[in-house]
């Protein structure tokens, strides 16, 4: 044999696809497992095309999860998400994706890991073992298999499929709590910028929230034009490392960018504008609350990531963050805040309040689609994959 087979399938979550494992067909040994990731999903590739492996040369194609049956009893099943960098040989495993999070119950039914039940919505629990948090997935079923079809549409997907409703339960960060420094506002000192205002919120990811005018862009500029202008992407990973220092990420700014190169996000906001998806539908100011772009991996996002989505929702149910301040106070319970990313629009909404200088979040809630692209097994050579083994 030339290559080794591995059991996997390739899923649309969202607006992201990967390729998904159980865990148990992967090497134990977490250095093994990771070159064995990166061959699967062509990285590190110094062309950026990730042409010899699963990944599409974009953030939110460039992605792995591991499933497993939990070890909890208040959950299904647990799940580990991994960022693959593109052109460094790089898996970061310190966040979620919100996106990709859509599937997991899905693979998790499909595969057997979780019983279908009865005709109707099938409630899976996930643990999401990146952060140590509870996820609960709304997944319809019938005939004992997910149902896929559906007219729900999320922009940034092309057709439409079933709704997953998704909620977050206690997203709010880790030690240090949803925000943590323990400001609404907080000012970097960016090299090359100077002071900028930053809302430093640690919930679905941590994400440094900026006005995209403080890094001299609108916040209604598409992806093209985000991502062929190198000055602006260089201040928006230079705001990105400053605030991962200020939360405690990294010590430095520089091992910020070299070791976690997918958390912090970045989220840049702005008033309501209208503005041309990248569908060509023209967005309304009044079909928005906000206008979001989130850069992810050192690029615009092309919709929004759903970390980041929970992220801004928080934020807008926080008194005094940049977000709360753009939609004139905080956002009600039930509000669902309508971000206005570069294709469409997003519904969010969040359970949170700051009390005595404490700040709690019950959930966050988002709805998405997922679909099985295919499966079967991927090839990797076979002495990676016995070399893993050794």
């Amino acid at each position: 044999m030339t290559a080794s087979r591995i059991p996997a399938v390739y899923m649309r979550g969202g607006t992201s696809k990967g390729v998904f494992f159980h865990a148990r067909d992967l090497p134990a040994d977490p250095a093994a497992r990771d070159r064995v990731l990166l061959r699967v999903t062509g990285s590190p590739d110094p062309y950026g095309k990730q042409i010899d492996g699963m990944g599409a040369a974009t953030s939110s194609t460039s992605k792995v999860v591991l499933v497993s049956p939990s070890p909890r009893p208040d959950c299904d099943v647990a799940y580990l998400f991994g960022q693959v960098a593109i052109e460094a040989p790089l898996i970061d495993w310190s966040g979620n994706c919100g996106n990709l999070t859509t599937a997991v119950g899905p693979f998790a039914i499909a595969q057997g890991l979780v019983p279908a039940g009865p005709d109707g919505i099938r409630t899976v629990r996930l643990w999401q073992a990146n952060l140590g948090k509870r996820i609960v997935a709304h997944v319809p079923v019938r005939n004992g298999e997910v149902v896929e079809e559906g007219d729900f549409l999320l922009d940034g997907v092309a057709f439409p499929a079933a709704e997953i409703r998704l909620e977050f339960i206690d997203p709010g960060g880790g030690v240090a709590g949803v925000l943590p420094t323990g400001r609404a506002v907080d000012v970097l000192d960016v090299p090359g910028l100077g002071r900028v205002e930053a809302s430093l919120v640690d919930a679905g990811n941590p994400t440094v929230i900026v006005a995209a005018a403080a890094l001299g862009v609108p916040a209604a500029l598409s992806q093209a034009q985000a991502n062929g202008d190198a000055a602006f992407l260089a201040r928006c990973e230079a705001v990105r490392a400053a605030g991962a220092v200020a939360m405690g990420l990294a010590r430095t700014a520089d091992e910020a960018t070299a070791s976690r190169p997918a958390t912090p996000k970045v989220a840049l906001v702005g008033p309501p504008a209208g503005y041309v998806a990248a569908s060509g539908r023209a967005v309304a100011a009044a079909d928005v609350d906000l206008v979001a772009r989130m850069i992810s991996m050192g690029k615009l996002h092309h919709a929004l990531t759903g970390t980041g989505a929970v992220a801004l929702a928080v934020a807008a149910a926080l008194p005094g963050t940049l977000v709360s301040g753009l939609l004139g106070g905080v956002a009600a319970p039930d509000r669902m805040v309508r971000l206005g990313h570069a294709s469409g629009v997003l519904p969010v909404g969040a359970e949170a309040a700051a009390r005595d200088g404490t700040v709690t979040v019950e959930k966050a809630v988002l709805s998405r689609s997922a679909r099985c692209l295919m499966e079967g097994v991927v090839r990797v050579p076979a002495d990676m994959v016995c070399e893993a083994a050794a």
